[in-house]
């Protein structure tokens, strides 16, 4: 572990807060691995002066940014994925450890942002516009995209890297500076990543500040970012209650959002289904990340005609999921983010049997020394009715309900009849 965090610029005490300087005079943060309990390393979140240098340094990066060209700025975004690319192993496994993500999901979300930067290479030599025939004589339309300015990106624990990528990657090639508000509980992935930001812009000559980065709560950094003027858009990853908070606040000021909220999603299984397909397609969705994904099957609607053979099946599988470290290559499930996110996923269920549904496998807290950080809990499989309120609402966690029909119009009324 020791040698990962050192290998990424990482050491016991931290700076939180990057634009071309790294220091951090808030509180500070102490990141606890949810594999064992361990402390990973602490970091020095940001104060309110340390928001005000850092937006206006941000600002700042930005004005000299947007007059590069385009393909100039493509390739500090190339070089950027190549770093990434060096480092893919290293990252992934900070990503197991912050977050308790299987390995193979902490490097294969390092490679979606690697992937992102490829792709955003390529659109910086694609920033088209069009030319337009005018009605008025001897004249022509013009079409150009201009920069925006400095945008916020706002991420959640469950995907710490791969999101900042999204948004980041684009935006830097479009002319824009991006200021990052990390989830506090995932803060060392966000600073290894902007160390190697910091590294590529000092060798391409770019201002550093072009990837800030605000580590500090949602008081401190996330409300004034929504509220800041200076910052035209925001990117917000995260619950449905947090995007409501932001909207209000960025669309009260004209600003622009763009939000990747939760999903209470659903998978229909008609008669007519590969039901082996269907199987390995729900058990991958229910407990991928341990269903701590706004993609994340939380529904299943069967026809009633094969409704138990699939139920079978599923418990087959979650009966044979190995659950338990995730750095180990034969885990398949590692543990929630926190004791907070068993302790909800447990009320879930609670409030799932007062309502009179059945809980078929699952739902435990699990202890002992191979589960020390108290963060472990076997997947829950349950029957239960589309009319209950518990089914009604996303449950970040691995917890599935196994609904029927009777015929589509009714499965189809089921998956909408729920809020999103």
């Amino acid at each position: 572990m020791t040698s990962v965090l050192e290998k990424l610029g990482l050491a016991d005490d931290n700076a939180g807060v990057f634009d071309g300087e790294w220091r951090g005079g808030g509180a500070k943060i102490d990141k606890i691995s949810p594999i064992n309990g361990q402390k990973l390393a602490s970091v020095r979140t940001a104060s309110a002066d340390d928001y005000e240098k850092a937006i206006s340094r941000a600002h700042e990066a930005f004005l000299k940014w947007r007059t590069t060209p385009g393909p100039v700025r493509g390739d500090t975004v190339r070089r950027l994925g190549n770093a990434l690319r060096e480092l893919k192993h290293e990252l992934g496994q900070l990503v197991t450890l912050e977050t308790g993500k299987i390995i193979a999901e902490g490097e294969g979300e390092v490679q979606e942002m690697i992937d992102i930067c490829d792709f955003a290479v390529g659109q910086s030599r694609m920033l088209y516009g069009l030319t337009i025939q005018s009605e008025r004589p001897s004249h022509r339309l013009m079409e150009q995209w201009h920069p925006l300015g400095v945008v916020a990106v706002i991420s959640a624990f469950n995907f710490p890297v791969a999101v900042w990528s999204w948004n980041a990657a684009l935006a830097a090639v479009c002319g824009d500076a991006t200021v990052w508000k990390a989830s506090e509980k995932t803060p060392l992935t966000a600073i290894a990543v902007t160390k190697i930001a910091e590294r590529v812009c000092r060798e391409t000559g770019a201002d550093p500040a072009i990837f800030t980065l605000l580590m500090g709560d949602r008081k401190t950094v996330g409300q004034k970012l929504s509220a800041d003027r200076r910052i035209p858009l925001i990117s917000a990853t995260g619950s449905v209650q947090m995007g409501l908070n932001v909207a209000q606040t960025v669309h009260g000021r004209l600003g622009k959002t763009i939000m990747e909220l939760g999903g209470n999603n659903a998978l229909i299984v008609a008669p007519s289904a590969d039901l082996e397909m269907a199987t390995q397609s729900i058990f991958f969705g229910a407990v991928g990340t341990a269903g701590q994904r706004c993609t994340s099957t939380r529904r299943v609607i069967l026809h009633e005609s094969i409704a138990d053979k699939v139920r079978s099946k599923l418990l087959a599988a979650y009966k044979s999921l190995r659950i338990g470290n995730p750095l180990d290559r034969e885990t398949l499930m590692g543990p929630l983010i926190d004791k907070g996110a068993v302790e909800m996923v447990q009320q879930s269920i609670q409030r799932l049997k007062d309502e009179g549904g059945e809980i078929l496998y699952g739902g435990e807290r699990l202890d002992g020394a191979q589960y020390s950080g108290g963060c472990y809990m076997t997947p829950c499989l349950a029957n239960a009715r589309p009319d209950f309120k518990i089914v009604c609402h996303e449950t970040f966690g691995p917890l599935l309900y196994l609904l029927t029909y009777r015929d589509f119009d009714e499965a189809i009324a089921i998956q909408n009849g729920v809020p999103q």
